[in-house]
């Protein structure tokens, strides 16, 4: 097995939504934001080669944004294909896309405009998702709206892609899982690595940054505090068992960091 991080982009979302209830005194010096107190945020995947699988956790944010979405998140060029490139592959070689949530800005690379049209950015891979993440993505209340705000492109990944919709812990190689917590949104799933070479879990939203590694540290955007709380605190005592690594989805400055126990 071999792990990549793919750099999807980056773009800016507010601040103080981003970091929920931590005060700006203790964040706003830290972290790059700008005159509106937006905050830079990376888009780190995982690129995962097992076997003769190639699982790319979520999708970045892609090339179908509004204007008035593009004025909002002002996010860098879609990266993937480039990304990928360096490694050798192409968005073809994508076996399995896992989906840690359906948000716009881990699922809207799934759809790319090109010459005018839109099309599956992977069109070989499975798409796995969770159930309740796709019932919410597919018809989102009042609440969550806002951040699935791509249904045209949900439509094409229904109609033509190999879509994988599980309810709950699944495996998808034996050395890959997917774990359902919610917390950050209804349905958000972890992804669990468990190989030779390690043990890792890429987390999503529920520990999007260092920031957010302390369980009372959650989001705005996180539609159940309490669930997130108790997501990160399972997460930490899975990792420390096996002496394992976080991957951080939208740090800028670290990608894999040591939790809930100290390196020598």
């Amino acid at each position: 097995m071999k792990l990549h991080r793919i750099f999807a982009g980056e773009y800016w979302t507010d601040g103080g939504a981003m970091m929920g209830v931590l005060p700006w005194s203790i964040w706003g010096k830290e972290l790059n934001t700008d005159e509106r107190r937006r905050q830079k945020l990376n888009l780190n995947l995982l690129l995962i080669a097992s076997g003769d699988r190639l699982i790319l956790t979520d999708s970045g944010i892609g090339n179908r944004l509004s204007e008035k979405q593009m004025q909002i998140y002002r996010p860098s060029p879609f990266n993937i294909p480039a990304a990928l490139a360096e490694l050798g592959y192409q968005t073809g070689d994508i076996t399995d896309v896992i989906l840690t949530h359906l948000h716009f800005d881990h699922a809207g690379g799934l759809v790319s405009e090109i010459d005018g049209k839109d099309v599956l950015t992977f069109p070989n891979a499975a798409h796995w998702v969770q159930k309740t993440e796709w019932e919410m993505a597919k018809e989102p209340d009042g609440l969550n709206r806002a951040a699935y705000s791509f249904d045209h492109q949900l439509a094409l990944v229904e109609a033509e892609a190999d879509l994988r919709i599980i309810d709950g812990t699944h495996q998808i190689t034996d050395e890959v899982s997917v774990e359902k917590l919610g917390g950050h949104s209804v349905g958000h799933q972890i992804v669990i690595i468990d190989s030779a070479i390690g043990y890792y879990i890429y987390a999503g939203d529920i520990i999007p940054t260092v920031f957010h590694s302390s369980p009372a540290v959650t989001s705005a955007y996180d539609v159940n505090r309490k669930e997130s709380y108790h997501a990160k605190r399972y997460i930490r005592d899975l990792l420390a068992a096996r002496k394992g690594y976080l991957f951080l989805d939208h740090d800028l400055k670290k990608w894999q960091i040591a939790y809930g126990w100290e390196e020598e």
